[in-house]
């Protein structure tokens, strides 16, 4: 790979060769990870074990039987319209993705799959800061760079996307019976 970028430099004539592009991606490395504090790797095992024991605990409540309907009522938009609200089907897929069933947990409500694996990809990076002492400096710029408003508009897009394919998933069951 190292004469590809050699023989790009020489038809392009610009002043990178191989050494300096190395150079700088090593510089760029360094500055996308550092070292966690313990502070810091504390709370990623406090993170990452909560979210674990959140879906370990939901798999073993449904291996022993629970009704989790008994915790929700039947929703109360469907009875009246006919339609499915925002949240029809959010817990029925949580449970899927809990089980291990993902492509089951994204067909019957993928915002709520979605954000489960968000859920698991935050777990996973908490995980490795937790274990392995790296920290990510990405999560500076998503922790303390990004605006409350703008994480509640990202969740009400992923919301509303769900819904949407909710929607035309009913929509497309009444006209077809």
């Amino acid at each position: 790979m190292g004469y590809l970028f050699l023989v790009v430099d020489k038809n392009i004539g610009g002043g990178y060769s191989t050494s300096v592009m190395l150079t700088r991606q090593s510089a760029n490395a360094a500055q996308f990870i550092r070292p966690a504090s313990s502070s810091e790797r504390r709370v990623a095992l406090a993170v990452s074990l909560s979210i674990l024991g959140f879906f370990a605990g939901l798999w073993v409540l449904q291996r022993v039987g629970f009704d989790f309907g008994l915790l929700f009522h039947p929703c109360g938009f469907k009875q009246r319209t006919g339609w499915p609200c925002p949240a029809c089907g959010m817990t029925t897929s949580v449970l899927a993705f809990a089980r291990g069933r993902l492509l089951a947990a994204f067909y019957i409500q993928p915002a709520a799959a979605f954000l489960c694996s968000v859920l698991t990809l935050v777990a996973f990076f908490a995980l490795l800061t937790a274990g392995l002492g790296v920290y990510f400096r990405a999560f500076d710029r998503l922790l303390h760079e990004t605006k409350v408003i703008h994480w509640i508009a990202v969740l009400l897009v992923i919301l509303a996307a769900g819904w949407a394919v909710t929607l035309a998933r009913a929509f497309a069951a009444q006209n077809a019976g």
